[in-house]
């Protein structure tokens, strides 16, 4: 019982995190203008290869993200503020200027699954972060399985776009964007402070 409670922790510990930096309820508000031209089996294989991209290049950096560390001599202590400081100030400009604003619609339901939805949008700068500091604090079994789940319902929240938008309305998804972004910069405060405290000690 012991054991099970402790792996539920971790998978807490490292799903909440991902869950904050990958915003999928925030992507929301610009998937929908980014494919409402699109037919519905059209949307559906543009919403597969966001999802797929994402993956690939998550799974990738938890791939050569050590590696990375190692290469150039970081100590996790230096990611925690560099990573700390970057997930604040994404933070804050989504909180003074909204994500809507770095949404550029690109050409081809293809291109546009790849670049902006599936990176920066999905899987963009917080999320790389996140990953990489989560990757030394935990299990790298436990990272992957959270960052798996959290692209599941992102998959299943963008599959019924229309009917959440529709649930919840533009001003409360708009709300709920701006609540996990202060939950963002809370946990990159906390960042930046693990940092501080271990190159100190």
């Amino acid at each position: 019982m012991e054991k099970v409670l402790q792996i539920l922790q971790e998978f807490g510990l490292t799903f909440v995190p991902l869950f904050v930096a990958m915003d999928a309820i925030g992507v929301l508000p610009i998937l929908i203008p980014l494919t409402q031209e699109m037919k519905a089996k059209e949307r559906s294989r543009t919403v597969r290869l966001a999802v797929i991209t994402a993956l690939g290049l998550g799974l990738g950096f938890v791939a050569i993200g050590k590696g990375i560390f190692l290469f150039l001599g970081i100590e996790v202590s230096d990611f925690l503020v560099a990573g700390g400081l970057i997930l604040f100030l994404l933070a804050a400009k989504d909180l003074i200027t909204g994500k809507m604003m770095e949404a550029q619609a690109l050409g081809g339901a293809d291109m546009l699954g790849v670049v902006p939805i599936g990176t920066p949008l999905v899987v963009g700068p917080a999320v790389l972060t996140t990953l990489l500091i989560l990757t030394d604090q935990y299990s790298i079994v436990m990272v992957i399985i959270s960052f798996i789940v959290n692209l599941a319902i992102a998959w299943l929240l963008f599959a019924q776009a229309n009917r959440v938008m529709a649930f919840m309305g533009q001003g409360g998804v708009r709300a709920t964007s701006k609540i996990v972004s202060l939950f963002l910069a809370a946990i990159a405060i906390k960042m930046i402070r693990q940092g501080v405290l271990a190159v100190l000690a």
